[in-house]
């Protein structure tokens, strides 16, 4: 799809399916019940910056975000099983004018016990961490060389998980021991363990496609049996942070495929970064649309 075409699209700000019982509508994504062991999760072309909505929505994106985390789903499915499940959408659309209105953005999952945090990923020094840095020399507590610079490639990727925040909230980076008093011993090494496994696989495929993952976030949780299941999202635009690696120079905070052209454009305004969101001139709506389509073609096609 090229970006004439992503930006010519109809957006869809939220999903109505009214034959089905919907259990949350977050920043992004509408979730249903299908059933007592399945979900139907619709990503939306909603975005969120700085955790408030933006009260337009970027055409395309939601189909985007779920081809691209579909794409790494299975990608990743020789290290850990995922919430995918085998039923089709057709089972649980049977209406086809509600499907072509979805497009791809409707996924059928597994029912699965979410874990209390994010496992977040860092392999550069950008955003939080580089303010972390620059106040502590470490970030979330972890001890890194002197003498970075902003956008530096970490020695080694790291593991920083936070906590869920609730809606309109912000997540809070906690300690590994914190991890660990929230999951046990035991499960809290799998899920960095893993992390850290899955990204530095991803990136490095990545970085074969001109695309540098600088940072991400996971979301896994565990099935009747308490097994570990990678669910959510995985190494979207919107999970993660995505840089043109021939534009790439540390010092400088790199250009984006990711929200982030919306976040620059937000950083120029007199803005509390407090709900209501400002409206988004059109010209940032359709490069950021051509944005992630950008992404999807260099990591997918």
């Amino acid at each position: 799809m090229h970006e004439s075409e992503v930006t010519m699209s109809k957006a869809l700000c939220q999903s109505e399916l009214p034959q089905l019982e919907l259990l949350t509508r977050g920043k992004v994504r509408d979730i249903y019940a299908v059933d007592d062991e399945h979900l139907l999760i619709v990503t939306s072309d909603r975005l969120s910056a700085f955790d408030v909505v933006m009260p337009q929505a970027i055409p395309g994106k939601g189909e985007v975000l779920t081809r691209v985390a579909n794409f790494w789903f299975e990608r990743t499915g020789n290290i850990l099983p995922n919430h995918l499940s085998n039923m089709p959408l057709s089972q649980v659309i049977p209406d086809q004018v509600q499907r072509q209105t979805l497009g791809d953005r409707a996924i059928v999952v597994k029912k699965l016990k979410p874990l209390p945090l994010e496992a977040i990923v860092r392999g550069y020094l950008i955003g939080s961490g580089w303010k972390d840095y620059q106040h502590s020399g470490s970030v979330c507590g972890i001890d890194l060389p002197a003498g970075l610079q902003l956008a530096d490639k970490l020695p080694q990727a790291i593991y920083t998980p936070s906590t869920k925040a609730a809606a309109g909230a912000h997540d809070e980076n906690i300690s590994y021991a914190k991890s660990v008093d929230l999951l046990g011993e035991q499960l809290a090494a799998k899920v960095r363990d893993l992390s850290l496994k899955i990204y530095t696989e991803a990136a490095e495929y990545a970085l074969q496609r001109g695309i540098i993952i600088a940072d991400t976030k996971f979301e896994f949780g565990l099935d009747d049996d308490g097994e570990l299941h990678l669910i959510d999202e995985v190494l979207t635009p919107d999970s993660s942070r995505f840089w043109p690696a021939d534009q790439y120079q540390p010092g400088i905070s790199p250009p984006s495929f990711d929200k982030q052209y919306v976040r620059d454009y937000l950083e120029t305004l007199d803005w509390d970064k407090k709900e209501p969101g400002p409206q988004l001139p059109q010209d940032v709506i359709e490069q950021t649309a051509a944005k992630y389509a950008q992404a999807e073609r260099q990591l997918t096609k």
